[in-house]
């Protein structure tokens, strides 16, 4: 069973969410916040496996909310919700931690794969939606400064680029003709030669880099 909390100031949006997932087998809503210092209080005790969480509420935002909730002794993962696919918060919110990012009017059934896909610890990545803020807030003509990006093998380096355009393992996988075991493999190599965290820092250190350019 999945265990989510909700965190967000409007409540329609969380009547809408909650009933959405409780139609779902195997997710179950355990708590709800309507401000980032509700949800420090509700999470920790509520055992979160996945919090889908705003940017923008009164008092502490998700952004602040985030980073306190994944330096808990057991953090959940976190999805954070915003209303426009090019709000400056939501890379911030990577920053602080969040292992991807959906739009509120997201369909259900991307909802409830997002949970599904961040809940078995990878990362949700939107490839149309990442593009564009990439391309806002960093600084493609950056080159390659070669101390950590040398460390990566020839294939290790492909699999870079077909994850910062948002395809998964799978797509990855058929691409390269390679079995899915493998591309994981790969995928963690890099996360680990690179120091990152997941998928969505992989993706924001490769557009940083210039290794791949918006659009």
């Amino acid at each position: 069973m999945i265990r989510v909390a909700l965190v967000d100031d409007q409540e329609l949006l969380r009547v809408g969410f909650r009933m959405v997932l409780r139609a779902q087998d195997g997710i179950e809503v355990v708590a709800e916040a309507g401000s980032g210092e509700e949800a420090l209080d509700v999470v920790p005790g509520a055992r979160v496996d996945v919090v889908l969480m705003d940017i923008r509420m009164p008092g502490m935002g998700g952004i602040d909310a985030t980073r306190k909730l994944v330096t808990l002794p057991s953090p959940p993962k976190v999805l954070v919700l915003t209303t426009f696919d090019l709000d400056e918060y939501v890379y911030d919110s990577i920053e602080a931690g969040a292992s991807g990012f959906l739009l509120k009017d997201v369909p259900s059934a991307e909802l409830v794969y997002a949970i599904r896909v961040v809940a078995a610890g990878d990362a949700i990545v939107a490839p149309s939606t990442t593009r564009r803020l990439l391309a806002r807030f960093t600084a493609p003509a950056r080159t390659p400064d070669g101390t950590s990006v040398d460390t990566l093998t020839d294939r290790e380096r492909e699999v870079l680029v077909l994850l910062a355009g948002g395809a998964s393992n799978a797509e990855i996988a058929s691409s390269l003709f390679v079995a899915e075991a493998t591309v994981k493999t790969h995928v963690h190599r890099i996360l680990t030669k690179l120091d990152l965290r997941d998928r969505v820092q992989a993706v924001v250190f490769a557009y940083e880099i210039g290794l791949v350019l918006p659009g």
